[in-house]
């Protein structure tokens, strides 16, 4: 079966297009907050923590805030994104078009990812402004980078299926990806918590997200990059299962 490579193009652009259209709450805003955070903690909490291991405080942080606002960024585009034609009714034209579960999934998320990449990018040329930056492993920061936008732009496209109000599309994003991304150690290293806490802490799937990608800048992690990828790529295909099987069955969308 041929891919329908049109269909998935339209898709794409007019989620692109969108993007464009509110530039300013979708690029410049999650850039400006990110920045300041970087100015409050790196001010704040870096006049207090010189070093954190080898690695300057300034420069410590900046992958785990790139984290922070792709993980919150692709999942809020691809909830939208899908929620907005359910809730216009223009999400039955597209379950009767010549388009398959896995094509309209990666249209979706793609341009879900996209921005969120973008974004990510954006704020890492930023933080270079502000504190000297050397990646170690850059192909491995951009996969990592990649693979975590398309993971949670998956999930924020389950999240986008599920809800059924606007109120709902920020019920989980709020009340736990946002604590547990907080909790992942953006702003701190997980080994500086004591014993029990470091073993709670690998409960977190934000804490292998953000240590290999901070290994990638770095060299440096509190895990194995290894145990990172893996549970990056194990999110992601639970994410891709769920996500076939809602527009395989209708769920949430054929009532």
């Amino acid at each position: 079966m041929a891919i329908n490579i049109h269909a998935m193009r339209a898709i794409y652009a007019f989620e692109m297009a969108r993007t464009w259209r509110t530039i300013t709450q979708s690029i410049i805003s999650p850039v400006l907050s990110t920045a300041l955070y970087f100015v409050v903690f790196g001010s704040a909490i870096g006049s207090r923590i010189a070093k954190i291991g080898d690695v300057p405080y300034g420069a410590f942080i900046v992958p785990g805030l790139i984290m922070l606002s792709v993980l919150t960024q692709s999942i809020s585009n691809a909830s939208f994104g899908i929620y907005f034609p359910k809730f216009t009714g223009t999400i039955y034209e597209l379950l009767s078009a010549p388009i398959s579960h896995v094509e309209t999934i990666a249209a979706y998320v793609g341009a879900a990812a996209t921005k969120s990449v973008m974004i990510g990018l954006i704020i890492l040329a930023t933080a270079s402004m502000f504190v000297p930056l050397h990646i170690e492993h850059p192909v491995w920061m951009f996969l990592f980078l990649v693979l975590t936008a398309v993971t949670f732009s998956m999930f924020g496209f389950i999240i986008g299926i599920w809800a059924d109000g606007f109120e709902k599309l920020q019920l989980i994003p709020m009340l736990i990806v946002m604590p547990l991304t907080f909790l992942g150690g953006p702003f701190y290293s997980v080994t500086m918590l004591p014993p029990p806490w470091q073993k709670l802490s690998m409960l977190n799937p934000s804490v292998y997200l953000i240590s290999g990608f901070r290994w990638s800048f770095f060299d440096t992690a509190e895990m194995h990059v290894g145990i990172s990828f893996t549970m990056t790529l194990v999110f992601f295909l639970v994410s891709l299962s769920a996500a076939a099987w809602i527009l395989k069955t209708g769920y949430r969308l054929k009532t």
